[in-house]
């Protein structure tokens, strides 16, 4: 209680200063948490950016034009087809069957799918339910997965222990571009371009090399991690200029067309139209062209 006569106007005015002490010091905490998580996110954004990771030593790199036969549907029962390279399914065959096509004279690649789950393979009771995302259109028994999943990526490793001991030269995973497609998972860019760097250095530490399965949109962040890529239809989409970066640095375009359609799988050649659409596409000069069947039996005819 102030005594009568006295002034309370000093009281008042440090009592209005300390009030402004208190709403300055408040608006510099909340500005410098806003800072903070501005820049969290900043960095965040930049992180899931796609990034180039540095080239991991491997042994093998075939030359650009080497000849390929690719058959994954069963176990290889033609080897009559005179190509460098045999790329053909990991589960299906066994390593008596890689030595034969060593002694012959070709390098193996071992197809397995990177990116989705298969409902026929050995090692499907090892995925779990959170690995997997929405089916794959037209794929019966496919389902995309989940490329950051620790689980997916241990399933992956023992795939590759399983090429590695098999003596597959080199692997090539299918289905990294889940990106692109209606996933279930959230995948984006960055997150397929750290899985096939992921996927290479693991690759190359086992002393094999590895391609590049389609996945256009990340080749500038992965090329230098892969000895080749396989495509399959740029011609038919007109999308061979963007693989011809890999010719261009010295490594294979294994190019696959498939001019029967999706519905055709037959022993019959094809049209000299349908062979002069596939041999004539544009941007695929120096690409090592196949027509196959969509099943990937062993029919194969070449430009």
């Amino acid at each position: 209680m102030t005594p009568m006569g006295q002034s309370t106007g000093g009281w008042e005015t440090w009592s209005t200063k300390k009030k402004l002490i208190v709403l300055v010091s408040a608006l510099l905490v909340l500005i410098l948490v806003l800072g903070i998580a501005l820049g969290l996110g900043l960095k965040h954004d930049k992180e899931r950016e796609p990034r180039e990771t540095p080239p991991t030593p491997t042994r093998w790199q075939p030359a650009a034009g080497s000849t390929f036969q690719i058959m994954i549907l069963y176990q290889l029962d033609d080897t009559s087809t005179n190509a460098d390279i045999y790329d053909i399914d990991l589960f299906y065959n066994t390593k008596d069957i890689i030595t034969q096509l060593h002694k012959d004279g070709r390098k193996v690649l071992c197809y397995f799918s990177a990116g989705s789950y298969e409902d026929w393979r050995d090692d499907r009771t090892q995925f779990h339910k959170s690995d997997l995302g929405s089916n794959l259109a037209g794929w019966p028994g496919e389902r995309w997965l989940d490329i950051n999943s620790e689980n997916v990526r241990r399933i992956m490793l023992s795939r590759l222990d399983t090429a590695r001991d098999k003596g597959c030269d080199g692997v090539d995973p299918d289905n990294v571009d889940g990106y692109d497609n209606h996933n279930g998972l959230g995948l984006t860019r960055a997150d397929a371009a750290d899985y096939v760097n992921w996927l290479a250095n693991e690759t190359h530490v086992r002393d094999m090399s590895m391609g590049l399965k389609n996945a256009g949109d990340i080749i500038p962040y992965v090329i230098r991690n892969m000895q080749w890529s396989v495509n399959e239809q740029c011609g038919e989409y007109k999308e061979c200029d963007t693989y011809a970066k890999f010719i261009d640095a010295g490594k294979p375009v294994f190019h696959i067309e498939y001019p029967k359609g999706n519905k055709v799988n037959d022993s019959l050649a094809v049209t000299n139209l349908q062979k002069q659409n596939v041999c004539g596409s544009d941007g695929a000069r120096g690409f090592s062209t196949v027509m196959k069947n969509m099943n990937l039996d062993d029919w194969i005819e070449t430009c």
